[in-house]
């Protein structure tokens, strides 16, 4: 569905040359749903920007939907969805001529575009909305209408550029209920940036993760942490260092060890540590080492991150 080679783009602000993207190299096959992981600034909008044909790129290739996106730009438009980071409604317009406006610009016929504004209306929980003007709407309301709106033409391909951004905890569980039911609907393609790191991680079947313009991880996310990061095991025991290190097993992991209420924290950072918890309690109940409490933090997408490139995503998000 999408095949990108030394994709690049660079702009000039006076004498300054700011390179955004730098030589990328993605595939995306049909049906998949990848998201565009990285900072603010990174170059995931404006490689979507440059796939969409809405930027022309410096250097590079791209072919979007079976068409290029420099020499067939209609083509491409014709072919995908695409939801911007502001909402696409005019403000003083009515939802349902919205819509219906859309569906002119695909120079579908009004049987058509009644019926399929009619039907997203419905399902995406907009219905008795049809005459509201869009500034009425409350945030997440916008969002799915601008889902709608993408959805008009029947995209096989969708892109959603950081869709949730700004929406309570609530709305972007909805709205993401939402679009995964429009894609089983519809068996779409999907492009996603976010900055959000559980929305990558729980709905992407693979992500890719940029930084300073450039692709340097590409994989499924659990397979991103199992070759970046580790699991962390933590244990509050009832003994000395020395006894602890001697009990847990050789190969375990990197092991760090402080003093806690009266006890010893222990740390394994360690792959596969909801497996490995057991066998390191039983290690230690065998050396009359007792554990007091015991606790397994999952490898995160934003320590794979951090192990890549030395920053925090989550917290550069939050900045």
């Amino acid at each position: 569905m999408i095949r990108a080679r030394g994709l690049t783009k660079t702009f000039r602000r006076g004498k300054e040359v700011v390179e955004a993207v730098k030589g990328i190299d993605v595939d995306v096959a049909e049906g998949e749903l990848v998201a565009f992981l990285g900072p603010n600034g990174a170059g995931k909008s404006t490689t979507l920007r440059m796939l969409t044909s809405l930027l022309e790129p410096t250097a590079g290739e791209a072919e979007v939907a079976g068409h290029d996106v420099a020499r067939s730009p209609a083509q491409v438009r014709a072919r995908i969805g695409f939801i911007g980071q502001g909402n696409g409604g005019g403000f003083s317009y009515r939802v349902r001529d919205e819509l219906h406006n859309q569906g002119r610009f695909y120079g579908l016929s009004s049987a058509v575009y009644t019926e399929r504004a009619a039907d997203l209306l419905a399902a995406l929980e907009l219905g008795g909305l049809e005459k509201r003007s869009v500034q009425s709407l409350s945030g997440g309301q916008r969002r799915r209408l601008d889902v709608a709106l993408g959805l008009m033409n029947h995209p096989p391909l969708l892109f959603l550029d950081e869709p949730t951004t700004g929406l309570d905890p609530h709305s972007r569980a909805n709205l993401w209920e939402h679009i995964s039911a429009m894609r089983e609907r519809y068996g779409m393609t999907v492009v996603l940036t976010t900055h959000y790191l559980d929305e990558a991680d729980s709905m992407a079947e693979r992500v890719v993760v940029i930084d300073h313009g450039q692709i340097i991880a590409d994989a499924a996310p659990d397979a991103l942490k199992r070759e970046h990061a580790d699991d962390r095991l933590t244990l509050v025991v009832d003994g000395d260092e020395a006894a602890v290190r001697q009990a847990l097993p050789v190969g375990l992991g990197e092991v760090t060890t402080r003093p806690h209420d009266g006890g010893l924290m222990v740390q394994v950072a360690t792959a596969h540590g909801a497996a490995a918890l057991p066998g390191a309690i039983e290690a230690l109940r065998l050396a009359g080492v007792p554990t007091t409490s015991a606790d397994v933090r999952r490898a995160s997408l934003d320590d794979v991150f951090l192990n890549l490139t030395g920053r925090s995503l989550r917290e550069e998000a939050a900045a």
